[in-house]
């Protein structure tokens, strides 16, 4: 087409007629109890599995056991990988005897390995004392070793090679010389000063903790904080409500309105309310500031019922219920579509097959920390391959839903040091506790996620990555992210665990429109939650036009240069310049045409447990 940019190797991507007869239209067909009920054999399987997820922690042992079978029969058959590893264990025995050596003759000395950039657990200055120094170099030397074990190993998958590394990582870290009373300085010091009270204190809170956990409660210090009375508290009203959502329109703060309303599709794995936490740090609340009319989808916690809802449910009950509403409410032709996360991921969808099918009521679309190409998504993949989705697929049929908990818990894997040592450590050996905050209660508030959706999200996105491959089909024809023509505003985080910065970047390659892509310092959630005034924040930000050829996420970094502050006035100030004249704001909801103000917000929905 006219003007469409050059990206690097890009193909051009052939208009398909149909829909090809060998590709199926969600990825768990093989799952017959998606669509009906299981046969007793089947049944049988199913509900073994479940039972034994139970002490797995929802890692399937197959899977891990394939991973392992494939690098120790490679490894046992490569004598010069072996003869490597015996050369390196006898290498890292002499730096480690010199270093003793040094220590024990001139005192402090320069360390013989430094720990990664991101592993604080070594930082304090006790740690470089006798034998606490000699004991924390053993470990690091240690656990570098068997990542030299465990990587490079000739003829294993990338995807084994990934998680036996991974595995034995986990490993390693729960016999860190921190996690030890006797092996860690400060808390060795923290104990002499207060008289052993804190090993007293982490008692109590580890009695507090299980007990709270056993009894499904929240995080000590999460009752500070509540919905609509601190958190969520930008007034609006549900002007629609359906099986899967409730439509907030929040009231305008401005004298004058810009005419296309802002749509917000959050990530429904969590409660809508991060983008709109308190008072200081509501991204709604900054954008009804700046003169926009916003409205915000809050997702339903779903049930054993909504076992079967889909994706397909969630693009239709969800975004296009929003857009419907939201235009007829505001009477505006275009809107402004922000999506975060897996909302954004549906988004595109959604955007995708209303480009298709010449729908162009998305007038700019904006898409926070969301991947849209999945063959570069982090650690996460780890657990995606038929094996694991197998057995994730049987360990949500019991319930019809991936419990809260369960997937809790692989995110904490993926940080184990930050998300688990380090707070047992913290709260368990230093008898401390770390302040609650709006962010870490609104993570401790999250929800559950269909079975029949999160099977195809994980198959047909993660595994197959349809969506970027142009074989995910809406309405039984294939859509894909270049029919869109909307201005993109693009957002990654710098520290993103959940989709990393450079797979929220491939969205060029799969685009043929302009984009704007901004990458902003922080995480996937507190990079995102980043207000005007916020300390220690930067973020750069540059435009490939459509004119533009391709730059590689390593130069567009060298070549952009960061600013200072938050990202959020460049978000206002794009949207601003996509935008037509203000107008007088529209009222709240339209019950001329069945859409009435149901109740305050925050409604309801975000209130199920």
């Amino acid at each position: 087409m006219p003007n469409a940019p050059t990206l690097g190797n890009k193909q051009p991507k052939p208009k398909a007629a149909g829909k090809q007869p060998h590709l199926p239209t969600f990825a768990p067909q093989r799952n017959s109890s998606v669509l009906g009920h299981p046969g007793f054999e089947e049944a049988l399987d199913k509900t073994l599995k479940a039972a034994q997820s139970r002490y797995t922690g929802g890692l399937s042992p197959i899977a891990l056991g394939t991973a392992w079978s494939d690098w120790a029969l490679h490894l046992s058959s490569a004598p010069g990988k072996q003869l490597q590893l015996a050369r390196k264990a006898m290498d890292k025995s002499a730096r480690l005897s010199r270093y003793a050596a040094s220590c024990a003759t001139h005192g402090v000395t320069e360390r013989c390995i430094t720990p990664l950039p991101q592993d604080r657990r070594f930082r304090d200055a006790a740690w470089q004392k006798w034998p606490f120094n000699l004991i924390h170099q053993a470990f690091l030397l240690n656990q570098q070793w068997w990542y030299n074990a465990t990587t490079d190993v000739e003829g294993v998958t990338q995807q084994h090679e990934n998680v036996v590394s991974f595995a034995a990582r986990q490993i390693l870290d729960v016999f860190s010389p921190t996690n030890f009373i006797a092996t860690n300085p400060e808390v060795l010091a923290k104990t002499a000063a207060t008289g052993g009270m804190n090993l007293v204190n982490g008692w109590m809170n580890f009695i507090e903790d299980a007990s709270r956990q056993a009894n499904g409660d929240k995080p000590v210090g999460a009752e500070a904080f509540e919905v609509g009375v601190n958190l969520a508290v930008s007034p609006g009203k549900v002007v629609f409500r359906n099986r899967l959502i409730e439509l907030i329109q929040y009231a305008p703060t401005t004298k004058t309105v810009r005419p296309e309303p802002i749509l917000i599709v959050p990530a429904w794995i969590m409660k809508y309310y991060i983008l709109d936490l308190s008072a200081q740090n509501s991204l709604v609340k900054y954008l009804t500031s700046q003169g926009f009319t916003v409205f915000m989808i809050s997702w339903k916690n779903p049930d054993a019922d909504d076992r079967d809802l889909g994706m397909e449910d969630y693009r239709t009950l969800g975004v296009m219920d929003a857009v419907d509403a939201a235009s007829t409410i505001c009477g505006a032709d275009q809107l402004h579509a922000i999506g975060y996360c897996l909302g954004g991921t549906l988004l595109s969808i959604a955007a995708a097959k209303m480009a298709r099918d010449k729908d162009d009521r998305i007038k700019t679309l904006t898409l926070l920390a969301t991947q849209t190409d999945f063959t570069e998504a982090g650690e996460l993949t780890l657990f995606i391959n038929d094996s694991q989705l197998t057995y994730l697929e049987d360990m949500m049929w019991d319930k019809g839903y991936l419990d809260a908990k369960q997937m809790a818990g692989a995110f904490q894997l993926l940080r184990s040091n930050d998300l688990i040592w380090s707070r047992m450590v913290h709260d368990y050996l230093m008898g401390e506790r770390t302040p609650m905050i709006d962010l870490m209660a609104w993570n401790a508030d999250a929800t559950r996620m269909p079975y029949r959706m999160h099977s195809e999200y994980l198959r047909r996105l993660f595994l197959n990555n349809d969506l970027a491959e142009g074989r995910y089909f809406v309405d039984d024809r294939p859509i894909v992210i270049s029919d869109i023509r909307a201005p993109v505003f693009l957002v990654g985080t710098e520290h993103d665990h959940v989709a990393p910065w450079k797979s929220v970047y491939k969205f060029n390659l799969l685009s043929d429109t302009e984009v704007t892509f901004v990458l902003t310092s922080g995480g996937h959630n507190a990079g995102i939650v980043s207000e005007p005034g916020h300390p220690h924040r930067h973020f750069r930000q540059d435009t490939a036009h459509l004119s533009a050829t391709y730059t590689d996420p390593d130069t567009w970094y060298d070549q952009t240069p960061p600013q200072d502050g938050s990202w959020w006035p460049a978000l206002a100030e794009w949207l601003s310049q996509k935008s037509a004249k203000p107008v007088a704001p529209p009222k709240m909801g339209a019950k001329s045409k069945g859409l009435a103000p149901l109740c305050d917000a925050p409604g309801t929905y975000v209130f199920q447990q």
